[in-house]
């Protein structure tokens, strides 16, 4: 309903995979991830507002554990706040691992660094691929915009440290994933995005 991205990023020599942000539709994600013989080990919520999580537990009840930021785990679990925006809630179970700044989600050969980027939920994280320059952002930096911090636990002040004090500072090449909307890149945000522009 939202129109959030899910990302599913795949090991190319083992096929092992990690689910991003399944907001709804898990059908979907499962046939595509069958059609490409991917072997998912894990799906990773950005952040815990349903509109991201809405498929977890489809991919739970098939054994894939689960994963977010603590701070965000209790919403996860409440069904993500689906009523403040109109829609009915649905409980989550809960996390199997919870992730923090600096840990690092392995699938394959491949390798992700979190980042601790909240401001726009208590426990909204970003994954990083130095090796390959990419950034998975949630609802924390879009294309010319950022995310939201009027839904309860989001706060200005701090997505706005989040953003200049860590996302902007990766190298400008970065390619930027975002929650929702197009993709864009690190140089190009700090360029032309108003709340970065320097």
């Amino acid at each position: 309903m939202l129109q959030t991205n899910c990302y599913i990023l795949a090991c190319e020599d083992t096929k092992k995979a990690v689910i991003v942000d399944p907001g709804d539709e898990g059908p979907k994600i499962d046939s595509l991830i069958k059609r490409e013989g991917l072997d998912p080990v894990l799906v990773v919520n950005t952040h815990a507002h349903y509109d991201h999580i809405g498929a977890d537990r489809y991919f739970h009840d098939k054994g894939i554990p689960i994963a977010i930021h603590r701070l965000d785990s209790k919403l996860m679990m409440a069904g993500g706040g689906a009523e403040i925006l109109g829609s009915r809630s649905v409980p989550n179970p809960e996390p199997d691992r919870y992730l923090e700044e600096g840990d690092t989600i392995e699938f394959g050969n491949q390798k992700l660094s979190v980042i601790f980027t909240p401001g726009h939920s208590p426990g909204s994280i970003s994954l990083y691929s130095k090796n390959d320059n990419v950034l998975f952002c949630g609802d924390a930096l879009f294309c010319r915009s950022i995310g939201r911090t009027d839904l309860p636990g989001g706060d200005y002040d701090t997505l706005m440290h989040s953003l200049r004090e860590k996302l902007s500072k990766l190298p400008g090449e970065t390619q930027v994933f975002p929650g929702h909307g197009p993709d864009t890149d690190i140089e190009g945000e700090n360029k032309f995005n108003p709340w970065l522009m320097r």
